[in-house]
């Protein structure tokens, strides 16, 4: 028996294979094109369909007992359908700047802080219902036509099974959805002017839609007893991969974006969650919630700085046979010697790509303060990690009245392979993290829920014993922590001081 996750991604989409134990077996990936203009950033949504479709034949092939797939995907993108589930307009990605008007609209109608008390959300654009509503003002004869309104996961899922349904967390992400009642907001649709009937029926995380169609059996090569299990929004899968379940620990996703993602016993403070812009999101456990507290630069920071500067240096790491984030790494260290497990004392704002919550401010530049003819390429490698963390110091000053008290931290991505950047996150932040194997806990998750579901594995305990694996724990050092504090206390005006110079 076979068990898979598959992750619905903005640029593409992968499966990734395990056995009935957790082992990983396999994976397969396949892209699909982005439109980015001006006023339009758009996505066609049978392209993903076409994509997911050839990533379950590739690995149908080589594994013929898969007992389930499970399905996750990116949030807030949806498409309006015609009965059989053929979309019937390119979809609108998150980052599409259509639907501000029409969230001001909703807004005054309802006021900010009541949406917020019912979706667990700050309204804003990038939200479903705000596009859904900018959909039906400027294309009336398409949402005239519709039978079906999906956001990623559930379209895919119906694709395969004819079953319409979507999972809380990503229900969520509509700002439509009452996140206490876990059911869709009659008030809101009504002010809206959408027809709710069009949605998904709104199920638990982790739950099954059924077996796949005779057709899909027959253009993938899947046993036609093959079940599709509805998981999550990604950010909530990756936490049941990290294995985080309770309020004592929460999730550091150390990828090209850094989240960290607490866990909530129960419902938490919504007037703070909504001052800081941080989403509310029902969780995988009945009665407990996440909330995502994230920079749009983490791992793409370190990568800017190694793409733009450090050509080099990338000459030199090849000669020496090493990566050149180890290169540059390893620079640092010679370059200061003594010196070299203390903060560098530059200030980086890690807004190259906007600011992300508290602030949620995509006007917002990035800034590198207190550079000399002395700053060498190696040094500002560094900074660029610790302007990340000082990012992070901050979301978590702003949680402190929300009733998040995590105790360590479990990390995933790429950014978790780095010792440098976990021993520094460590420090910083004073809690003890632990580094995970996978760097896609994202999939981890999706086939561990669809382990449960199957009968692989008798609960998320369980299904964490065989597919959670922990590599090293990094313990914060007291010493350095004192110094991370002193440089956070500047950093915390940096965001105030420079935002007016960028316009």
């Amino acid at each position: 028996m076979k068990i898979a996750g598959l992750d619905i991604g903005t640029t593409g989409c992968k499966i990734t294979m395990f056995d009935e134990k957790g082992n990983y077996l396999d994976k397969a990936y396949q892209d699909y094109p982005v439109s980015r203009g001006v006023s339009e950033h758009e996505i066609d949504a049978a392209n993903i369909m076409q994509a997911v479709l050839k990533v379950i034949k590739e690995i149908a092939a080589k594994y013929h007992d898969i007992a389930g797939i499970g399905v996750t995907s990116f949030g807030e993108t949806f498409v309006m359908t015609d009965e059989q589930g053929k979309p019937l307009h390119r979809a609108m990605l998150y980052t599409d700047p259509r639907g501000a008007e029409e969230c001001n609209v909703l807004t005054e109608k309802m006021g900010g802080k009541t949406i917020a008390s019912i979706t667990g959300l700050k309204p804003h654009e990038m939200y479903s219902i705000s596009k859904m509503m900018w959909m039906k003002k400027h294309r009336p004869e398409i949402y005239a036509q519709a039978k079906h309104i999906f956001l990623m996961e559930d379209y895919v899922v119906f694709g395969l099974t004819g079953k319409a349904q979507i999972d809380y967390s990503l229900a969520t992400r509509t700002m439509a959805f009452d996140i206490t009642s876990l059911q869709w907001s009659r008030e809101i649709f009504e002010l809206a002017g959408i027809d709710r009937n069009l949605m998904s029926k709104a199920v638990p995380t982790g739950t099954s839609a059924g077996h796949i169609r005779t057709e899909i059996a027959e253009a993938t090569g899947l046993p036609a007893d093959t079940q599709i299990i509805s998981i999550s929004h990604d950010q909530v899968a990756a936490a049941v991969g990290s294995g985080v379940y309770n309020s004592d620990k929460a999730v550091d996703g150390a990828g090209t974006v850094e989240c960290i993602t607490p866990v909530y016993d129960e419902l938490p403070e919504l007037e703070t969650m909504y001052e800081g812009n941080y989403a509310v999101v029902p969780y995988v456990i009945p009665g407990k919630y996440v909330a995502y507290a994230f920079s749009y630069t983490g791992g793409a920071l370190i990568q800017w700085c190694v793409d733009t500067l450090a050509k080099k240096e990338k000459e030199l790491a090849r000669e020496s046979g090493i990566s050149v984030n180890a290169y540059l790494e390893q620079e640092y260290f010679r370059e200061n010697k003594m010196k070299a497990e203390a903060p560098t004392g530059l200030l980086v704002l890690p807004h190259f790509a906007g600011a992300a919550t508290p602030y949620m401010d995509t006007g917002s530049k990035g800034v590198i303060a207190g550079l000399t003819t002395d700053s060498s390429v190696g040094e500002i490698y560094r900074a660029c990690m610790e302007g990340v963390v000082y990012e992070m110091m901050l979301n978590m000053e702003c949680l402190e009245d929300s009733g998040v008290h995590f105790t360590k931290l479990h990390a995933t991505g790429g950014g978790a392979k780095s010792e440098l950047w976990m021993q520094m996150k460590a420090d910083a932040l004073n809690v003890p993290i632990t580094a995970l194997k996978t760097a896609d806990a994202g999939t981890v998750g999706s086939a561990m829920l669809t382990g449960i579901a199957v009968g692989c594995f008798q609960n998320l305990e369980d299904a964490a014993a065989h597919m959670v694996r922990e590599t090293k724990i990094y313990e914060p050092n007291p010493e350095m922590t004192e110094q991370y504090a002193n440089i956070y206390r500047r950093y915390r005006e940096l965001y105030r001081a420079v935002r007016p110079l960028v316009g």
